[in-house]
């Protein structure tokens, strides 16, 4: 497969070669036209040989020594870190999205009566927390979508002016359409009306830019096996340093309070909480995942999210173009659209048994909530995508 224009760039930021990138971190992928990142991303080759390297020392435990190990936890905090702008003492390591979560709702001060907003047609993940509060007087409000299927902003955000409405939880990027939260007034809303905001961002990081500098959350959760291109098993947590002191687990990780890093006297249990977000941490963690995805978050800081932003924008122009001229239905934001993302929608109703089709013509994507579903990322290409075309014309 040939691939013309490879080098994306924006404005007067860095370009980075796809060619070069597909070659050098994705050997395969010109054998399997691969757009499913919003389901379960591929490892780069780094992270495969971190991975691997890391796996076969470890059949000798007596080569990865005490420091190594919490080296390696604490370079995948720093990445993390990195990734969205916070300092690494407000990151904790984590498994996934449900970890962080699961914590959030835990973790907040409700009082009795207390109202969670999460917008209808959110992923479960960000449902069954908050939904699983009732035992604490918390009740769940899921708001209605609007006509077009987006979270009603409007409505959510009217909404947090009741003093009873003491949370939202959102995802950044939903899972279904593609639909990207106005994070920056949500974000202006919970700070004028002392909501907490929560966000699910596993849909987003890796392929939408974000700075908590700039735009303040409460807590955010991310796993990173789907845009991040990181192991099943990492993820992690971030809480504004303003709240850390006053949150406290429901989890008591061993290794959360103050003293614990000296293995040498564990059995002193009279240690603190510790005063970053590592007393969220429950360990034992899964060192070679989360080494994994500290080699894929390098990757990302080599491209930059910003450059992989705008290749995927143009990505999607065949897929759309077509759609319009054949009359089929789109259930995302069009690119350019301050509310799109990486992730193209169609009506999936208007093509049944194109999955089947692409799946036999070496293409993956996913059918979600009646909706075709196209989810590319940094390697992929216009070529590809006009591949796509060319199979979902046998249904139009």
């Amino acid at each position: 497969m040939t691939h013309s224009a490879p080098r994306t760039t924006i404005g007067p930021s860095q370009p980075y070669d796809v060619e070069a990138l597909r070659q050098r971190e994705f050997p395969w992928a010109d054998g399997h036209i691969f757009l499913n990142h919003a389901s379960t991303g591929p490892l780069p080759e780094r992270t495969r040989r971190a991975v691997v390297e890391f796996t076969e020392r470890r059949v000798m435990p007596f080569r990865l020594a005490d420091d190594e190990l919490q080296g390696i936890l604490a370079a995948t905090r720093s990445r993390a870190a990195r990734l969205i702008h916070a300092d690494t003492e407000e990151i904790a390591l984590a498994t996934n999205t449900s970890f962080g979560l699961n914590l959030a709702a835990r973790m907040l001060p409700w009082r009795a009566g207390d109202v969670v907003l999460v917008s209808d047609d959110e992923f479960p993940a960000n449902v069954f927390p908050w939904q699983h509060l009732g035992d604490r007087g918390v009740r769940l409000e899921l708001v209605p979508v609007t006509r077009d299927g987006w979270p009603d902003e409007d409505r959510m955000i009217a909404r947090m002016q009741d003093p009873e409405v003491r949370a939202l939880a959102i995802s950044h990027v939903q899972f279904h359409n593609g639909y990207r939260a106005d994070l920056d007034r949500f974000s202006r809303a919970a700070r004028d009306t002392g909501t907490y905001l929560v966000v699910d961002a596993i849909q987003a990081l890796g392929q939408v830019p974000f700075d908590v500098r700039r735009t303040p959350v409460d807590i955010l959760a991310c796993g990173g096996q789907k845009w991040l291109l990181s192991p099943w098993g990492s993820g992690f947590l971030y809480v504004r340093r303003e709240l850390i002191p006053e949150l406290v687990s429901p989890l008591a990780g061993w290794m959360a309070f103050e003293g614990t890093e000296d293995f040498a006297t564990l059995c002193e249990y009279d240690g603190a909480w510790r005063k970053d977000a590592r007393r969220f941490e429950l360990v034992t963690l899964p060192f070679q995942d989360l080494l994994g995805m500290c080699r894929s978050l390098d990757l990302f800081e080599e491209i930059g999210i910003e450059n992989i932003q705008a290749h995927l924008q143009r990505l999607g122009a065949p897929v759309i173009e077509w759609a319009r001229e054949r009359g089929v239905g789109l259930r995302s934001p069009l690119p350019g659209d301050p509310r799109s993302s990486g992730i193209i929608c169609l009506d999936a109703n208007a093509l049944p048994g194109a999955v089947q089709a692409l799946r036999a013509a070496g293409i993956t994507a996913s059918i979600r909530e009646g909706a075709l579903r196209l989810s590319p990322h940094c390697y992929n290409t216009v070529e590809e995508m006009e591949r796509v075309t060319e199979v979902l014309s046998r249904f139009r």
